[in-house]
């Protein structure tokens, strides 16, 4: 549950502080440089308002002006939410032009090579809200001070090129730094939003670039053994993390079909419908594997015994005991199939294969097969 009150959130009863996004500081530096070059003065701080519809002060640093051109900073602070930006110097320079806002990206802002991203390649990775942010900031400095003149403008990180390693843009083809983002203005602590976004991004970029179907993984146990299925390269995985529900939803929206490919830990949770993952939501793996042991007909001790189990491979070995490992990973399958199917209605197709770092492929679904023959497909014309 979350609960707003001021710059603090309540985030599962913990009371939280937000931040500020790269955008917010993008445009606060860009607002401080028009300041400095048509009021003159040494400014120390500026108020910005954000989408979300709070205002903050931010203090404005390194500020210089020479030659009709400004350039300043305003630090990211990640509030309790803190990622590889946390604590970065966001530039922007700024001079004047006849008319119209130009933006770009400087040293440590990143270029977008591949469609399907919120920039068309060839832009710098300064994504729409920010840019709009940074317009209307211009826009009332303008105002402000009686200029009916334009602006030139140049966003920079110096570390961005080092940090962007440390993000998803090589991954989504963003080359030379980071992306300078932002929907709220505000970076909410502990905020699932952020990364069901990266992986929607990713996803929407796979889908542009003409991909028609995706290979889907929690994360690096799924991209591992993805690497071992012949003719699978595991780089073109989609991670999906623990949001299979979204990710499956986010599939309908763009029209593609969807190979998730999981370990036990996480596949037993979608054979019980449970479409977040993350044991905060729901964490029935052994209620899920005891119910099937029985109707594959395990002995009740055997039944027990799973119930009893620390971890899924744990409940394997219980499982292989009786010899039934193959028998309930077609039960889980089978209903992992039939809660895939009913998430997306019918609207794509889905399918699913099923290991463990121990006991290696356990079980795939229906079109597992079919549909990996596509994916083999697609990588051999790429």
């Amino acid at each position: 549950m979350t609960t707003e009150n001021g710059d603090y959130v309540y985030v599962n009863n913990r009371l939280l502080r937000r931040g500020h996004t790269t955008g917010t500081c993008a445009a606060a530096a860009s607002k401080a440089a028009a300041l400095a070059l048509l009021a003159g003065g040494d400014v120390g701080s500026v108020e910005i308002a954000t989408p979300k519809g709070i205002t903050l002060r931010l203090p404005v640093e390194d500020l210089s002006v020479s030659d009709g051109r400004a350039r300043c900073a305003v630090r990211k602070d990640g509030g309790d939410d803190i990622d590889v930006t946390h604590g970065t110097l966001v530039y922007s320079e700024v001079a004047l032009s006849d008319a119209g806002i130009s933006i770009d990206g400087g040293t440590g802002v990143g270029r977008v090579t591949r469609k399907g991203l919120d920039q068309p390649p060839g832009n710098a990775a300064i994504n729409r809200v920010p840019r709009s942010m940074i317009k209307e900031a211009l826009e009332d400095v303008a105002m402000s001070c009686g200029y009916s003149g334009g602006f030139d403008v140049t966003i920079s990180v110096p570390d961005g090129e080092n940090l962007a390693g440390r993000t998803f843009n090589p991954r989504l083809g963003i080359v030379g730094g980071i992306s300078i983002l932002g929907t709220s203005g505000i970076v909410e602590p502990m905020s699932e939003t952020a990364l069901v976004d990266t992986i929607r991004t990713e996803m929407r970029m796979r889908a542009a670039n003409g991909w028609k179907t995706l290979l889907v993984v929690p994360g690096n146990y799924g991209k591992d053994f993805s690497d071992g299925i012949p003719g699978i390269d595991s780089d073109i995985a989609v991670k999906c993390s623990n949001f299979v529900g979204e990710m499956l939803d986010y599939a309908c929206e763009l029209k593609v079909d969807v190979v998730l490919v999981a370990n036990l830990g996480k596949m037993v949770k979608v054979a019980g419908g449970i479409m977040n993952t993350h044991s905060r939501n729901a964490d029935s793996r052994m209620e899920i594997l005891a119910a099937n042991a029985a109707v594959a007909g395990a002995r009740i001790g055997t039944v027990r015994d799973v119930m009893g189990c620390i971890s899924t491979d744990d409940a394997l070995e219980v499982l292989d005991r009786d010899g039934l490992i193959p028998e309930v990973s077609r039960i889980l399958m089978e209903k992992v199939e039939f809660h895939m199917n009913h998430r997306t209605g019918g609207a794509i197709r889905t399918a699913a294969v099923m290991f463990s770092s121990v006991y290696g492929l356990l079980g795939k679904t229906s079109l597992a097969d079919e549909m990996l023959d596509e994916i083999r497909e697609e990588v051999a014309l790429r």
